[in-house]
């Protein structure tokens, strides 16, 4: 079996006097498309800050192709990692193919190649006719288009998402899960935060559920997603319905 790209061990954050995330280990391989869920305050955000070398362990190690992240200069993490942070802004009034073009800081590319992945970024991204638009006259939907493609112009082997679909219409919310499965089917590794159950359980090939700071439970939605776990993280007795991809309430709050 190939050692994963992504690795915790007894990873644990403090802040402030409080405990983010407690003793967290798991392994992420490449290629997979990872939903990390779980309700308010559970640590979904921390963890990803963490891994995206923003947030320094209190205890336990990060490794990422099996070396410390904690060892990687900010461009090296830049060329191996790229992060979408949560309500991302921007408030320079630059054009769409400016704010891509952020993405590519640190790695060094000539004019030609520069602009050959921030045309294949937009297209991919599905904003490829917002490009000379200036950033701050878009919509929240075709702003995170544009995140996403800043995102993706790098083409790392990991890409963090923390909430990307948050405030997103149903066209907006599907097409950026598709293009992060898309990656991830060619090989990148993804991992995304989300609050919708139903579109975890749909585009992520596996689930960790975070509650309190704690690993819950991991694996594919039907043994995540289970009644008892729902109820104990989130105080709504529902259940997973694999067959049609939907949570289905079992009674009211």
């Amino acid at each position: 079996m190939n050692a994963p790209l992504l690795e915790l061990r007894g990873l644990t954050l403090k802040a402030a006097g409080r405990t983010l995330l407690r003793d967290c280990t798991c392994g992420i391989a490449r290629g997979e498309l990872v939903g990390v869920i779980g309700p308010n305050g559970a640590g979904k955000s921390s963890l990803l800050k963490a891994l995206a070398g923003l947030l320094p362990a209190s205890k336990g190690v990060i490794l990422l192709d099996g070396a410390p992240l904690s060892t990687f200069s900010a461009a090296e993490r830049a060329r191996r990692l790229a992060y979408l942070e949560q309500q991302p802004e921007a408030c320079w009034p630059l054009a769409v193919h400016e704010i891509v073009a952020l993405g590519l800081l640190d790695h060094g590319f000539g004019a030609q190649e520069t602009a050959r992945r921030i045309d294949a970024a937009l297209q991919e991204s599905g904003c490829a006719a917002l490009r000379e638009r200036r950033f701050h006259q878009l919509s929240t939907g075709e702003r995170m288009q544009v995140h996403l493609a800043r995102v993706l112009v790098s083409d790392t082997p990991l890409i963090l998402a923390d909430e990307p679909i948050a405030a997103l219409d149903l066209w907006h919310q599907h097409h950026l899960l598709h293009t992060l499965h898309t990656r991830a089917a060619a090989g990148k590794t993804v991992i995304v935060a989300l609050h919708d159950l139903a579109l975890a359980a749909r585009y992520c090939s596996r689930l960790l559920l975070f509650d309190r700071g704690e690993l819950v439970r991991e694996g594919p939605a039907e043994i995540v997603l289970h009644p008892d776990l729902l109820e104990r993280c989130y105080r709504v007795r529902a259940r997973f319905d694999p067959y049609s991809g939907a949570l289905l309430y079992e009674a009211n709050l």
